[in-house]
């Protein structure tokens, strides 16, 4: 028989455990998405520095590839969770922060093109940070990290800003998920 003490430590092993696997569970799959984004981000800023006359197309598609295909990583994973299969809330979330980030840069900001992808990486990086706070640190320390070689790279690095922003922005994500799923 088992004293009150003991059963109150046994149950906090189990809520410790359950936070563990949770956490570790939204790694796998975030890791997944974020990994995905930071190669369509590469492929992107690759492409807009190629062809910068076309930038509002490469970053048209580019945004448009990485939502069709986070929905259908959402609807696949929901799938085999036995959840809803069409992850609504997530399509109506990426919906209202872009609508809110092209109000913001376009119709408020009129921004330049190195000004716009800024406000985009850094835009991007403050819901990370915001994931952080409620699903890991790992979703801070992506933020961060990008958010400040963003800056370094807007204030400092010249033509070649959009080189290095598929290096910093696309790369650390896809560094970023890697290390997620290590984690996990």
């Amino acid at each position: 028989m088992i004293d009150r003490e003991q059963a109150s430590a046994a149950l906090d092993d189990i809520n410790e455990m359950v936070q563990r696997v949770r956490q570790s569970r939204i790694y796998q799959i975030s890791s997944v998405v974020i990994i995905m984004w930071g190669v369509v981000l590469v492929l992107a800023y690759i492409a807009n520095y190629t062809w910068p006359r076309q930038g509002y197309t490469v970053w048209t598609v580019a945004n448009l590839t990485g939502l069709v295909i986070s929905v259908a990583i959402g609807v696949i994973t929901n799938a085999r969770s036995g959840i809803q299969p069409f992850p609504i809330r997530s399509l109506l979330t990426f919906v209202l922060i872009g609508a809110f980030g092209v109000f913001c840069s376009v119709v408020l900001g009129h921004f330049g093109s190195r000004q716009i992808i800024t406000f985009w990486a850094l835009y991007g990086m403050l819901f990370y940070a915001i994931a952080g706070l409620w699903f890991g640190y790992a979703f801070i320390v992506i933020a961060l990290c990008t958010s400040a070689l963003t800056l370094i790279g807007y204030y400092y690095i010249g033509a070649a800003f959009l080189l290095w922003m598929a290096v910093v922005h696309g790369g650390g994500l896809v560094l970023g998920g890697l290390w997620m799923r290590r984690s996990s």
